[in-house]
């Protein structure tokens, strides 16, 4: 898929102090001559703040890397993690496309999307909350058809679980992530067959939920 900036961009980006202070801390973890390996975490770190990833901001970080722009918009365009195009205000469902998410109903998961967000992709809702994509493989496969929200997953997802953690989110809400049909991870969906002594007194959640849930806002941005 051809992956392109957004054809309106803001005049200029620049890291808050909070910011700056952590990029040059991640660029101090790698030898003299070698910062261009921090690439990856400063274009992450510069979506964070501004909520999607725009040219200044790319060409602000390959600056700060003195790495030449193309070099640092090569990383940006070629990794879906990355966004370069405005995104939801509330949050932005990325619902992975490929075979086994496909086969098992990631369509009518993009449908809702379509009927309740925007009839595109990248294509903000009216209200400017939510914005959607199709992705390719999200690597969990055992839990499909499933869709990443911020940076949580929501798997064993049906078209009524979808639509309802849209609604919760735009209701201000923090939908549980995870297996929404009950499974505590990737086990089968009937349970475990083997290992199943782990089940007596495991915790309600295995533990990226329960971090979600602790933290309290699934979809929180890096303010500095």
């Amino acid at each position: 898929m051809r992956r392109r900036f957004h054809e309106i961009q803001p005049g200029s980006f620049a890291f808050t102090a909070g910011n700056l202070a952590w990029a040059q801390r991640q660029m101090g973890k790698y030898p003299e001559g070698r910062q261009a390996s921090a690439v990856i975490p400063l274009l992450m770190r510069a979506q964070e703040q501004e909520g999607w990833l725009s040219r200044p901001a790319v060409e602000y970080v390959a600056d700060m890397l003195s790495i030449p722009h193309i070099r640092a918009y090569e990383v940006a365009t070629f990794y879906y993690m990355f966004q370069l195009h405005p995104v939801g205000s509330v949050a932005h469902l990325q619902i992975c496309g490929t075979t086994t998410c496909m086969i098992c109903g990631a369509e009518e998961l993009i449908e809702i999307c379509r009927r309740k967000i925007a009839p595109h992709p990248h294509m903000l809702s009216a209200d400017g909350k939510f914005s959607w994509e199709e992705v390719e493989c999200l690597g969990a496969c055992c839990n499909a058809p499933m869709a990443q929200i911020g940076k949580d997953y929501y798997e064993d997802l049906t078209p009524d679980s979808l639509a309802g953690i849209i609604d919760g989110f735009a209701g201000g809400t923090v939908p549980r992530p995870g297996s929404q049909n009950g499974r505590f991870s990737c086990e089968p969906a009937s349970g475990a067959t083997t290992l199943r002594e782990s089940e007596s007194g495991r915790p309600a959640d295995n533990a990226a939920v329960a971090l979600a849930l602790l933290q309290g806002d699934t979809v929180a941005r890096i303010e500095g």
